[in-house]
């Protein structure tokens, strides 16, 4: 029991260790970046500034939120930036109880993972938003003025962020599933129908109600289901155990 003990306060110890290192990257980046958080919210803000007739203002209805928001905008892109160093700090948690050949994935992973996440968060930006806005606004009655409020535009951009950040994730989630051992690719090509089923349920309800938004959603997520079939086999043999000598 006394060795249980001391066990589980050595991992709690060196998460704490791996959490300290994540966040002082973080936090570093964000000083680093602070100087420039106004031009940040206004780049964050640009897709739908395009969208807004010509003249248009977003407003802000609260004292500080002039200042909150874009503090808060500025950390969202520090994390974004650090994402690799973030993850590299959970998997090497992780690492001390996997087989040496079983570490191999641990590299492939944490960078395919921070590369995926940050393209997803970049089709959002690039591509969904202008169809998103542009459908927002010219649906709208000439009657009314849009001005959105700030605070309710960056909680709609982290939302649809992390939608499309953790959709781009799929590959990682069946590639890590077949590896465990959890589900064979088999198997996961049988419930196909329900994936897809699914994907479209997520994005009606995480997207706007027009059926462009919601495509683009679903379809990528569908997609890069495939890929991870594609890939989940090779991944599995790359890192399997290597065979005994007799």
């Amino acid at each position: 029991m006394i060795g249980n003990e001391d066990s589980f306060i050595s991992h709690l110890i060196e998460l704490r260790s791996r959490l300290m290192k994540a966040a002082i990257v973080v936090i570093v980046i964000f000083l680093c970046l602070m100087p420039w958080a106004g031009d940040i919210y206004d780049f964050l803000a640009r897709p739908m500034m395009l969208a807004l007739p010509e003249g248009s203002k977003m407003i802000a209805t609260g004292v500080i939120t002039p200042f909150l928001i874009p503090v808060k905008v500025t950390m969202l892109v520090a994390f974004i930036i650090s994402l690799p160093w973030v993850l590299y700090q959970l998997w090497a948690f992780i690492a001390p109880g996997l087989y040496t050949h079983e570490k191999k994935l641990i590299a492939p992973l944490v960078i395919s993972s921070s590369a995926l996440f940050i393209v997803g968060v970049a089709f959002c930006y690039f591509l969904v938003f202008g169809v998103i806005f542009h459908f927002i606004n010219n649906f709208a009655p000439k009657s009314i003025s849009v001005a959105p409020d700030i605070d309710s535009y960056f909680g709609f951009v982290m939302t649809m962020f992390i939608a499309f950040g953790l959709t781009f994730e799929v590959p990682i989630v069946v590639i890590v599933l077949v590896r465990m051992g959890l589900v064979s690719v088999e198997k996961l090509k049988q419930i196909r129908p329900y994936v897809i089923v699914g994907a479209f349920v997520i994005a009606a309800v995480v997207t706007p109600p027009d059926v462009m938004s919601q495509l683009l959603l679903a379809v990528p997520l569908c997609l890069l289901y495939e890929v991870g079939l594609l890939l989940a086999p090779f991944f599995v043999k790359m890192t399997q155990a290597p065979p005994e000598s007799v």
